[in-house]
């Protein structure tokens, strides 16, 4: 008997999920998305935050390999432009402790380009690989029962009509109905969250200038301890020659959409080395705005019931503000974990297997959630959380390892393995970690960004404003 797997949304976690559905031997894997999708690395409209900066952190990756072991995506990636940026010495960060000095070590890499180009090459891979069939389609529900979902309702011009599936999976993203979809079940009470700073995202694309195709990728971020609104600003390298900046401000501090505003906001921060470097780079854009930032968390884990054949993984189960670049990492270890899951054997119809999974992916998502919300919760009008006594504990103890990372190899190397997603939060709270945030920095502070002699140059050479 044929045994279907629908997949709702294209994006990053619908196209994992399909290959997990595919190594797993469903017959047939229909993915369903509202877009038309473009043919090659190119924007589409239903992904508005697709025109800021994404980071693929190492965790991130390493799931992508996993689920596409055949296509090797990371290499791809890589041959089509992206950049490969090791964060002890690839990187400028300015913390708000500081200026991380930069490392000759090995340590964890995290992948930059373009969003689309990630969806373009995990899109193209995964049809390689799998026998994915994706069509243009709008659900608008579910189709089934409180114990078991058998399909999906789709929207047509002659009436709605019902694709059956053994297995539905919703990744439709931060525009997902699913609490309603499950209202329409009968299974209402979903738990929900949502954290928002009121952060904006403004982007523009530049033309990398000639000399400056190795100038390290640059970041001032933002300072949840000043007690002001968040702002911040990153330069980061993207296929075809590109940098993109992307500059981000919380309710209060937003950043503005016209050129002239966006250079004198980049010169405004702590320092204005993302504004000297742009001002002498030509822009090939015009400044994006985008306002769909919040942390939002659907608790479906702890719902007392959960319909057989019915998975949610991606933004559809956690959406996180992505100034922190953890989305697409948390997309892909849902994927693994419906992938692992499958794996144990049963196939889709394995008795428990969606709820396992949700309750999985909701685990893998827990610490960028804590992560995200536990420092947005600090900026001035927050909206729907304010900072408990644990909270300022926690606090407390990350801005003294931050410091301490300003010179010490050991700090930065916690801070790097946990926000690579690389290792679990309690890796900051491990001895040698723990002694290196007591000891503190053995290096005085840095003043300035930790370039060469050559990268000071460069930058030099592109500076118009006179600061």
């Amino acid at each position: 008997m044929s045994r279907r797997a629908v997949v709702i949304g294209a994006g990053l976690a619908g196209m994992l999920a399909a290959a997990a559905l595919s190594r797993a031997g469903a017959d047939e894997v229909v993915v369903l998305d509202r877009d038309e999708l473009p043919e090659g690395p190119e924007h589409r409209k239903g992904l508005p935050q697709g025109r800021h900066a994404h980071l693929l952190m190492a965790g991130g990756m390493d799931a992508m390999e996993e689920l596409l072991p055949g296509v090797r995506p990371r290499k791809r990636l890589l041959a089509a432009g992206a950049h490969e940026i090791p964060l002890n010495s690839g990187m400028l960060a300015l913390t708000s402790e500081g200026w991380l000095r930069r490392w000759r070590r090995e340590g964890p890499v995290m992948v930059t380009c373009s969003r689309a180009l990630v969806d373009w090459v995990v899109r193209s891979a995964v049809r390689e690989q799998a026998a994915v069939e994706i069509r243009k389609a709008a659900v608008v529900g579910l189709a089934g029962s409180a114990s078991r979902v058998r399909g999906v309702r789709i929207a047509a011009p002659g009436g709605d009509t019902d694709l059956e599936a053994d297995l539905v999976v919703d990744a439709s993203g931060r525009g997902t109905r699913i609490v309603s979809w499950l209202d329409g079940l009968g299974l209402s009470g979903v738990q929900e969250r949502a954290v928002d700073s009121g952060l904006v995202n403004a982007s523009r694309v530049y033309r990398v200038p000639d000399g400056a195709e190795r100038f390290p990728l640059t970041i001032v971020q933002a300072d949840p301890y000043a007690s002001r609104p968040a702002r911040s600003a990153m330069v980061m390298p993207i296929e075809g020659g590109r940098w993109l900046v992307s500059c981000g401000g919380s309710r209060g501090g937003e950043p503005p959409a016209d050129p002239e505003g966006f250079l004198a906001y980049t010169l405004a921060l702590p320092d204005p080395i993302v504004g000297r470097l742009i001002s002498g780079a030509q822009p090939l854009t015009d400044v994006h705005l985008s306002r769909s930032t919040s942390n939002v968390r659907r608790y479906l884990e702890r719902m007392p019931r959960w319909p057989e054949g019915l998975v949610v993984l991606g933004d559809a189960l956690a959406t996180f503000n992505p100034a922190y670049g953890h989305g697409m990492s948390v997309a892909a270890f849902g994927a693994r974990v419906l992938d692992r899951e499958l794996a144990r054997g049963g196939g889709m119809g394995a008795p428990g297997l969606a709820r396992r999974v949700v309750r999985g992916a909701a685990r893998a998502a827990d610490p960028a959630w804590s992560m995200a919300v536990g420092q947005d919760v600090l900026y001035p009008g927050v909206r729907g959380g304010a900072p408990g006594a644990g909270d300022r504990v926690v606090t407390a103890y990350t801005r003294r390892m931050t410091r301490a990372a300003t010179g010490s190899y050991a700090a930065a190397s916690a801070i790097w393995d946990v926000t690579s997603l690389r290792t679990p939060p309690g890796r900051m709270f491990r001895p040698d970690a723990m002694l290196a945030a007591a000891v503190g920095s053995p290096l005085p502070p840095s003043t300035e960004p930790p370039l060469t002699p050559g990268e000071r140059e460069v930058l030099r050479g592109l500076d118009r404003t006179g600061v």
